[in-house]
């Protein structure tokens, strides 16, 4: 019997949202939280305007580093090594692959299982997805939740964040945490 296959993005899903922001604040001399991210752009929670290219420059500079020492999300390792059992754990990321070595490095380290590990240098996952017959799919990006949901006719688990809280077709489910994702999962795949 086939193993479901599932679509796993990586920032802000299975890393804590919050990790890249001590790193930006460090940088810029701020104090923003995840709460003052309202949007998928962390320019948004700037007190003051900040050069958007070279706040781009400064991220893709630091990208290696600040994935090298991300947080992965509570519970989220856990709950992975429970499912690498029963289902194949497929990373799909917007990460590019100048952050390949990186990446891979980072799940060694912190013993997160993995099936397979696609950084695709965009948003667009849809193609991605579907190239790969993902069963579900794991996401905290709106847009992309909704239009993988919809494209695929998946149910997509998106991880709610200040910056996600739009409206959602009926197969977009919304969790607070990795254990109500597991939840989720263990019902559906019954």
């Amino acid at each position: 019997m086939n193993k479901p296959r599932f679509g796993i993005d990586i920032d802000g899903t299975v890393t804590c949202p919050s990790t890249l922001i001590p790193h930006i604040n460090k940088q810029y001399n701020v104090n923003i939280t995840l709460d003052d991210v309202c949007e998928y752009d962390f320019l948004s929670a700037f007190p003051h305007p900040v050069d958007r290219v070279a706040f781009n420059t400064w991220f893709k500079e630091n990208e290696p580093y600040m994935y090298e020492v991300s947080e992965a999300a509570k519970d989220a390792k856990d709950i992975l090594h429970a499912w690498k059992d029963n289902y194949e754990l497929y990373y799909i990321s917007a990460r590019g692959e100048n952050v390949s070595d990186v990446t891979v490095n980072w799940f060694k380290a912190q013993s997160i299982p993995y099936d397979h590990i696609e950084l695709i240098g965009s948003h667009d996952k849809v193609s991605v997805a579907k190239k790969h017959s993902v069963e579900a799919f794991f996401e905290d990006k709106h847009d992309n939740a909704v239009i993988l949901a919809e494209e695929l006719k998946i149910p997509v688990v998106l991880f709610d964040t200040p910056y996600n809280r739009l409206a959602v077709p009926d197969n977009v489910i919304r969790v607070y945490n990795w254990q109500e994702a597991n939840q989720f999962i263990t019902n559906y795949f019954k």
